[in-house]
C-alpha cells in the first residue's frame, strides 16, 4: 500500500488492519492538538543545531534529545535547548527512549537512509533533512520502509511548506505565466565551503561535503531544493539529464565539484537548468520560471512577476492602475507577489508537528523526496561519468 493511500484510509478503520497494538496509543496520544511532540535531533552541526531555536518557538514541539559523535557539536546543540534535552553520543540510545516521539535526522547525506530506517523501526516519526538518501539503493530501501510504516515521514525540502512558494506554484498551475517553456535556477556563493577542523583526523567528519563517499556535493546540498521545486511545478520527473562540473577554483584536496552546470529535460521538451558556483555570488539564489505569457522570479522569501510582451500594460492595470507596479518594473524587479509567510524552515517544522498530531501525510513526503533524491543521483552520474542519464523504468517502480 502506498504511504499516501495509507494516510487517507487511516483512523479508526485502520486499527483493524494493524497486527500490532502499538499503533493505537500513538493515535490516542496525538488526538489532542495540545499534546507535546518530543523530538530528538541526530546531528547537531550547523543545520541540526540551527533548527533548535525555531523548535523552541513552536508551541507543543519540544527538543528532548540531542545526539552527535563530536562532543563539541553535541555541547553546542544542548546549549541551545536551555538545558531541556538529554545528550547522546549514539543515536541508537536515543531510539530506546520511549519519551521521544520523533527524530530529526541532520547527519551527513550518506547516513540518512540508515538512521531513518532505524528510527522508523523503533516506532519514531521522522523529519529527514534533504537530500533524502544517497544512491538508488538507499532511496529504494527508504521508500519501501516508509510505504509499510505507520509513522509520519517528512523530507526537509522546506519550500513545500513556504506559503509564498505554494502560492506561486498555484499561480503557475492556474496559467499565470502561460505555457511553461523553461526554468533557470542558480545558487551561487563565494567561499570554499570549508569548516575549521580542530584535529586533522576529523577532516572527513567535519568537511564531509567535500568527499564523494559521504556527499552529493553542490547538487545534493543546494540544487536539490530547486530540482524539487521544478518536479513540484510540473508534477513530473525528468526524462534525461546532462551536465558537467569540476574542481576548477578551490584546489584544496576536495573530491566534490566546486562548480556544477546541469540541464534536466522534462516532458513536452521543457528544460530546467541548474547552476552552482563557489567563486562568484552574483544574484545568489534564484529560480526563474519562464512561460509564453510571463516570467516568475523567486528568491529565498520574495517573488516577482514579469508580464510578457503585450501582457505588460494589461497586467499593470490589474495590479494598481496608476504607478506602483510601473515603478517596480522600472527598477527591474517586476510586479511583486506579496504573501505573508513564516521562515520556510520554521514553517516546515510546524507542519511536521501538525502532520503527527493529525496523522496527516506531509506535503514534502517520501514520494516527492524520493523522486528528488533520484534526480540528484542522476545529475551526479551525468557529471561524474560524462554521460546523458535517462530516467529508467525501475526508478518509476520505486514509487508505484
Amino acid at each position: 500500500m502506498k504511504r499516501r493511500d495509507f494516510v487517507i484510509k487511516s483512523g479508526l478503520a485502520s486499527a483493524a488492519m494493524v497486527t500490532s497494538s502499538a499503533m493505537m496509543p500513538n493515535i490516542l496520544n496525538f488526538g489532542n492538538s495540545n499534546e507535546t511532540v518530543n523530538i530528538g535531533i541526530v546531528g547537531t552541526g550547523a543545520r541540526g543545531s540551527g533548527l533548535i531555536p525555531f523548535i523552541n518557538q513552536i508551541k507543543n514541539l519540544n527538543v528532548a534529545g540531542c545526539c552527535d559523535i563530536l562532543p563539541f557539536r553535541l555541547e553546542e546543540g544542548l546549549e541551545k535547548t536551555n538545558g531541556k534535552a538529554k545528550g547522546y553520543e549514539d543515536y541508537r540510545k536515543m531510539l530506546d527512549n520511549k519519551d521521544i516521539d520523533a527524530l530529526l535526522v541532520a547527519v551527513p547525506f550518506s547516513m540518512h537512509a540508515k538512521i531513518a530506517v532505524n528510527a522508523l523501526d523503533a516506532g519514531k516519526h521522522v523529519y529527514c533533512e534533504k537530500t533524502m538518501a544517497k544512491g538508488y539503493k538507499g532511496i529504494q530501501e527508504l521508500v519501501n520502509k516508509v510505504n509499510y510504516s505507520k509513522k509520519i515521514f517528512q523530507v526537509g525540502h522546506q519550500y513545500h511548506s513556504s506559503r509564498l512558494y505554494t502560492h506561486v506554484v498555484d499561480l503557475i498551475k492556474s496559467g499565470k505565466i502561460g505555457n511553461i517553456t523553461a526554468f533557470d535556477c542558480q545558487w551561487n556563493r563565494h567561499g570554499d565551503w570549508r569548516r575549521p577542523v580542530p584535529r586533522p583526523e576529523l577532516e572527513k567528519i567535519i568537511n564531509w561535503r567535500m568527499y564523494r563517499k559521504y556527499s552529493g556535493g553542490l547538487v545534493a546540498e543546494l540544487s536539490s531544493h530547486q530540482i524539487d521545486f521544478v518536479n513540484w511545478v510540473l508534477d513530473a520527473t525528468p526524462q534525461k539529464v546532462m551536465g558537467m562540473g569540476g574542481i576548477d577554483y578551490w584546489k584544496d584536496g576536495r573530491e566534490t565539484y566546486d562548480n556544477i552546470h546541469l540541464i534536466y529535460e522534462y516532458p513536452d521538451g521543457i528544460k530546467a537548468k541548474f547552476t552552482c558556483l563557489t567563486s562568484n555570488a552574483k544574484d545568489d539564489y534564484q529560480i526563474k520560471v519562464m512561460g509564453d505569457k510571463g516570467t516568475i522570479v523567486l528568491d529565498y522569501d520574495q517573488a516577482w512577476f514579469y508580464p510578457e510582451g503585450n501582457n505588460y500594460k494589461k497586467e499593470l492595470g490589474e495590479v494598481d492602475g496608476v504607478s506602483g507596479a510601473t515603478v517596480q518594473w522600472d527598477k527591474g524587479k517586476g510586479i511583486p507577489i506579496e504573501v505573508n509567510h513564516a521562515d520556510p524552515s520554521k514553517q516546515a517544522l510546524m507542519d511536521f508537528r501538525d502532520s503527527i498530531v493529525n496523522n496527516k501525510n506531509p506535503e514534502s513526503d517520501i514520494m516527492s523526496g524520493g523522486k528528488t533524491a533520484t534526480c540528484v543521483q542522476m545529475g551526479l552520474d551525468a557529471m561524474y561519468n560524462n554521460e546523458i542519464v535517462k530516467w529508467k523504468n525501475e526508478f518509476s517502480d520505486f514509487y508505484s
